[in-house]
């Protein structure tokens, strides 16, 4: 299943009529918005209008990573976060998952933003910059293999 998810982008990547630069940086933004949480593809359209980086590209990049990938990273966001800001991960968890479990707005009041929503926003914001120049470069390098110092993909 990852490999056919991987094979359709790829030729969907290498259909877009741009410059390698533009869309493996739209590729490498979609990446990064789609990581942290309650982003995604309007976030990934505005970077790369911001940019000037493919919105298709960034829009791919976003709808392959968005939500369930930041499912699968949040412990690392937490242990990261709370590294950068010298706390500890275990309480850090321990505060989400305070809030998570049975939601509501009384929980919500009674942690601080740098008890628990700083250390994770602050993981997800590594992870994401990590993947996505990840994906920048192995996407412009693949793009170029493929088309050998092209500027235009199609003329």
């Amino acid at each position: 299943m990852f490999k056919k998810a991987i094979s359709f982008l790829s030729a969907k990547l290498l259909k877009i009529n741009d410059t390698p630069h533009k869309i493996a940086l739209g590729a490498g933004l979609g990446i990064f918005s789609g990581i942290i949480p309650g982003t995604g593809p309007l976030a990934a359209l505005f970077l790369a209008f911001l940019f000037r980086a493919n919105r298709a590209a960034a829009l791919l990049g976003s709808m392959f990573t968005n939500t369930w990938l930041s499912f699968v990273t949040f412990i690392f966001a937490i242990k990261i976060g709370s590294a950068i800001l010298d706390m500890k991960w275990q309480d850090v968890e321990a505060k989400a998952h305070f809030l998570i479990s049975d939601f509501s707005f009384n929980k919500l009041f009674k942690l601080s933003f740098f008890d628990a929503f700083l250390p994770i926003v602050s993981g997800y914001l590594v992870i994401g910059l990590v993947l996505g120049l990840f994906s920048y470069l192995i996407t412009l390098l693949i793009i170029r293999r493929k088309f050998h110092g092209i500027k235009k993909i199609h003329p």
